[in-house]
């Protein structure tokens, strides 16, 4: 009996320091959401201006047709797949990777091929076990990350779809619905889908003045436009981290707390059975003694 209460009570003791360190990375991770909700918040007006404009010249009638606005066969498709550096966020990560799985299937069904281009450490681990054409990767950008940094994996895919070696390309990362809800979304960057509400609005025929010309003008604007989404997408997973990040070290406190309850009620169960055996040792010694 002795014996199974010194176990019963290293276990405790165990899950309490566990229980300590899940209490402090949930606080980090709520600090952290804070500022990474700001950093969200403050890209969104960038991102969502520049799709604004996006979807005036999808829907115009310009003198220059940009190839990132033409339909396309959807036969080379290019996918950018943003995850997190790091665990421990619950499973964000793993719902993201498969819905990336169902349609890299499903457009594989369908004949077409699919080529990789990998954000996050978390990313670039899966897809080198499970397999996939990887293109360009990105790891270590940290709680922060900076435009700059992704810059060079955009360019790799812009230049496939300049090549002709891409025809269509898609970002699959998380959406930040709220702080307890985070979900997996792919959205489709070019062709650039215009916007129906917006075309409804439009005069049948408009168009920019452009300086110095339309060419010029658009190609600038088309990779600002997928850099601006990209690194939206970034923010925005980053932010989705921390959230999930906070709600699983929550709920790995709370669960170490009912576990160490449910222990002290069997270290307090064993210890009263030692106490009541040792007792009946005494009575059963002072019987004897007496007899």
């Amino acid at each position: 009996m002795a014996g199974a209460s010194k176990e019963i009570r290293g276990k405790i003791n165990s899950i309490k320091n566990t229980q300590k360190i899940t209490k402090a990375m949930e606080m980090v991770a709520a600090a952290k959401m804070r500022r990474a909700q700001q950093r969200m918040e403050a890209s969104r007006p960038y991102v969502e201006k520049l799709k604004r404009v996006i979807g005036h010249v999808a829907n115009a009638h310009p003198e220059y047709k940009h190839p990132y606005t033409q339909p396309s066969e959807h036969k080379k498709i290019g996918l950018i797949v943003v995850s997190s550096d790091r665990g421990l966020c619950g499973g964000l990560n793993n719902n993201l990777f498969r819905r990336c799985i169902r349609s890299i299937k499903e457009w594989q069904e369908n004949g077409a091929t699919v080529e990789l281009a990998l954000i996050g450490r978390k990313a670039e681990t899966f897809f080198k076990h499970v397999g996939g054409n990887v293109v360009a990767s990105v790891v270590d950008l940290g709680d922060a990350p900076h435009a700059e940094d992704l810059v060079g994996e955009v360019r790799v895919m812009l230049d496939k779809l300049d090549s002709g070696e891409l025809d269509t390309l898609y970002i699959a990362s998380n959406e930040f619905v709220n702080t307890m809800t985070q979900q997996p979304k792919i959205e489709q960057l070019v062709p650039v889908v215009a916007d129906a509400a917006q075309q409804e609005k439009m005069p049948v025929y408009w168009d920019y003045i452009y300086e110095p010309d339309a060419k010029t003008a658009l190609n600038t604007l088309m990779n600002r436009y997928i850099e601006g989404l990209v690194y939206g997408a970034v923010v925005e997973n980053a932010a989705c981290e921390q959230s999930a990040r906070m709600i699983a070290m929550k709920n790995a406190t709370d669960n170490a707390g009912k576990i160490i309850k449910e222990l002290q009620l069997a270290y307090n169960k064993a210890r009263q059975a030692a106490i009541t055996q040792e007792i009946s040792e005494i009575v059963s010694g002072a019987a004897a003694i007496e007899g």
